[in-house]
């Protein structure tokens, strides 16, 4: 039977862990803001990028692209994913999901795959499947440090596909849905071919004047082309922190509800016990002033 000391232990405990939660969901509230306005921004910005290559490619028809074509210099395709996870725990299903939709999509590509992960917690669920990613980047805790790691990557990975290693670099991550919780997508970032082109082709112009480029043409798609490719991952990355804080920040209130119902019961157990001492004292009491009453 459990007695007062072990209960009171308990609510401490309980307490302590409280106070813990509070702070996490805090951060996580306060992070979320920051995510979500970088993530609107390069919206805006992404569009606008979008926009002036397919200015480019509508004024003069080229079929010169920065990279190799597919399987010039392999005989077996190799795929390269970059998947955006966590470092932290607390997520709920955040690394799962992710990582279950990112094998499923692979799984359709013919060839090889290679995975290059950013966050610790990732790389180990990918391990957990069998997968076992050659690159681990670690992963940012502020905007500031979006930017260094976005460079890293596409460094590499624009190497890796110039050489005509990879046929296909593909990006993974988690971003926000309207309203509560996210959804897992992917975006083909490189090679820029022909299939990559037609997507550019088939945007809208916003208004009835038709486009110009000034300046170099080939100077000016070459900066949009850069631009693009860094946009592109940036908001991959500040879009899985979004989501990543905004599941941490679900997590933390489903435990702050659990632990506070724990803490109705702890207290509940607690009075009663407490409850049936005094009772107990107050019996022993009365049986003793009812025994001495007896006796005179």
């Amino acid at each position: 039977m459990e007695t007062l000391a072990h209960i009171q232990q308990k609510l401490a405990g309980a307490e302590d862990l409280k106070s813990v939660v509070r702070t996490m969901k805090a951060m996580a509230a306060a992070n979320i803001g920051q995510y979500e306005l970088a993530v609107r921004a390069l919206g805006k910005y992404h569009r606008t990028i979008a926009l002036g290559i397919h200015a480019c490619f509508s004024e003069k028809p080229t079929s010169v692209f920065l990279h190799k074509r597919a399987g010039q210099t392999r005989k077996a395709p190799l795929h390269c994913a970059v998947v955006f996870g966590s470092d932290q725990g607390l997520v709920g299903q955040f690394n799962d999901t992710l990582a279950d939709f990112a094998a499923a999509y692979l799984a359709d590509l013919p060839g090889d795959k290679e995975f290059w992960v950013v966050g610790e917690r990732m790389r180990l669920r990918l391990l957990d499947m069998g997968l076992h990613p050659t690159k681990n980047f670690p992963l940012p805790g502020v905007v500031e440090g979006v930017t260094p790691l976005v460079s890293q990557i596409l460094i590499n990975s624009e190497e890796e596909v110039q050489s005509g290693r990879f046929n296909g670099v593909y990006v993974f991550n988690n971003q926000p849905k309207t309203g509560v919780g996210y959804t897992s997508v992917v975006e083909r970032l490189l090679p820029l071919d022909e299939q990559w082109k037609q997507r550019f082709l088939a945007l809208e112009w916003p208004t009835t004047l038709l486009p110009q480029v000034a300046g170099s043409r080939p100077g000016t798609l070459l900066a949009l082309l850069h631009e693009y490719l860094f946009a592109s991952l940036f908001k991959a990355c500040a879009a899985s922190l979004a989501s990543e804080n905004a599941s941490r920040l679900t997590a933390m209130q489903r435990a702050e509800k659990n632990i506070e119902e724990l803490l109705d019961h702890l207290n509940h157990q607690f009075h009663q016990l407490r409850q049936g001492l005094i009772d107990e004292e107050l019996f022993d009491v009365i049986s003793g002033f009812e025994a001495l009453k007896k006796r005179r």
